[in-house]
């Protein structure tokens, strides 16, 4: 399975490496995406994008962004490009095809997003770091590794159910974009009405909350429910793999 898996992998990096008309093109796009992740905004941030605990949201984000475009394409591109009944009527088997899939989108968002963070160190470094080493907090990097790479899981696994059924590429690209909105802001929105929905809490009690809160325990709670919401969107996405209904669709 893994060897027909490998070949969807290579596969889908082909594409979007010749998605310009020419592998110089997929490549110009890679390097613009780093340059806006690892350059960019941790030039714009400063030293704070490697001290400061926060940058956590950067890893776990940016995978959801990147992953979208890609995974969308995953079967609604195929369908558009009427090379779907080709593959499905492959030796290759229903497991091969949608893990390969999947692990296409999860290593251009994941590979991505640790490539910028590389790159984002190196910048501050050479920006802000006035002959100090700036690292990122020993903490940060296991568990940014972690989240980012579940994130980005998150985010193929959920579009491949959605690039299923979807006609267009566009359909899915648009669904899977209100769907990453509504993960990011959903929770910033949430917080921004607890002041109301608990008047008599303090900013002082909330920080004193925040400081005093195991962050590794909490953490490693999040990795777990990730991985838990992760494995039962693939298992719903094998469920949802009907070759005959695809080809009918």
């Amino acid at each position: 399975m893994m060897a027909d898996a490998w070949t969807i992998i290579w596969k889908e990096w082909k594409e979007l490496l010749l998605s310009r008309g020419s592998k110089w093109g997929g490549i110009a796009r890679l390097a613009i995406m780093v340059a806006i992740f690892g350059l960019f905004l941790p030039l714009q941030t400063g030293r704070e994008w490697v001290t400061s605990p926060m940058v956590l949201v950067f890893w776990a984000w940016v995978p959801l962004i990147l992953v979208v475009g890609m995974v969308a394409d995953a079967f609604a591109g195929e369908r558009e490009r009427h090379t779907l009944e080709t593959l499905l009527a492959s030796r290759m088997s229903n497991r091969s095809i949608l893990f390969g899939k999947v692990l296409a989108a999860v290593s251009y968002g994941w590979g991505l997003t640790m490539a910028s963070l590389l790159v984002g160190l190196v910048a501050v470094n050479v920006a802000f770091g006035h002959g100090e080493l700036l690292l990122y907090p020993a903490q940060v990097v296991v568990a940014g590794t972690a989240l980012s790479f579940l994130a980005a899981l998150l985010a193929a696994s959920g579009g491949v159910l959605v690039s299923l059924r979807s006609p267009t590429v566009r359909q899915a690209a648009q669904t899977m974009s209100i769907a990453v909105v509504a993960t990011v802001w959903l929770p910033a929105g949430i917080v921004s009405l607890l002041p109301r929905l608990f008047p008599n809490v303090s900013a002082l009690e909330v920080q004193a909350f925040l400081t005093n809160l195991n962050w590794t325990a909490a953490l490693a709670v999040a990795g777990v429910v990730l991985a838990v919401v992760d494995a039962a969107l693939l298992a719903a996405g094998l469920a949802r793999f009907q070759r005959a209904r695809l080809i009918l669709d």
